[in-house]
């Protein structure tokens, strides 16, 4: 990957994407093979990642989500004044800021998701890990955050690599996308996707080279599901 990528892996249940994430965000070890981060080392402190689930702190504020977060990362290293105006930042970026004394049971799943977004662009992490961030959302409330995602990311140069079973959804919003197979896993395509940015996503989806890439994708998948 190169910094300020997008990165999509698409694959079956069970083939090991989650897990690939987890090991590359610290919270599992490797049984075998090893990564590197920057090229020589796999440090591990400028990397956040987004779950399925929201993981939001229920007692506390929207706010105050974001801003304890904030108090435990080094490069804030008790800065008030930046905690705050960090905060405010992201709040504003995603619409919440009307919403920033709300405490997470107060608000939609597409706005506590919105808030896990946020917070872990907020930490200003180099790479940016996403699984199936949109899974649980409805079709309306997931384009809503598909835009407000790429807003974020387009102006902040930071590394994805984004996790989804949506064929759709890795094409929309990818530079390039990992196929894999299922288990034992091996990947079957690894592919640049050719649609110029900035992207308007209702456009993207109705131009040719859309289309033939998800045919093509799909059409791969079947095959390999047979074989």
């Amino acid at each position: 990957m190169q910094q300020g990528e997008f990165v999509a892996i698409l694959g079956p249940s069970g083939c090991g994407k989650s897990t690939l994430l987890r090991i590359l965000s610290g919270l599992d070890q490797a049984s075998s093979g090893e990564f590197f981060i920057h090229e020589h080392d796999n440090i591990l402190s400028n990397v956040a990642m987004v779950f399925q689930e929201h993981g939001l702190f229920p007692w506390m504020t929207l706010r105050k989500n974001i801003t304890f977060i904030l108090e435990n990362q080094p490069a804030f290293s008790g800065n008030k004044e930046k905690i705050e105006s960090t905060a405010s930042q992201y709040l504003s970026i995603t619409g919440l800021a009307h919403y920033q004394d709300y405490l997470p049971h107060q608000v939609s799943g597409g706005m506590k998701q919105r808030i896990s977004i946020a917070r872990s662009f907020a930490t200003d992490p180099s790479i940016l890990l996403m699984d199936e961030p949109f899974v649980f959302l409805d079709y309306q409330t997931r384009f809503l955050l598909h835009e407000l995602l790429l807003d974020i990311w387009q102006g902040s140069n930071k590394t994805i690599l984004f996790v989804t079973h949506d064929i759709e959804e890795a094409i929309l919003l990818a530079d390039r996308i990992v196929v894999m197979s299922p288990r034992p896993a091996t990947i079957i395509l690894d592919e640049k996707i050719n649609i110029s940015r900035p992207r308007d996503l209702t456009i993207t989806r109705k131009l040719p080279e859309f289309i033939e890439k998800v045919d093509e994708v799909i059409q791969l998948i079947r095959n390999d599901l047979v074989i």
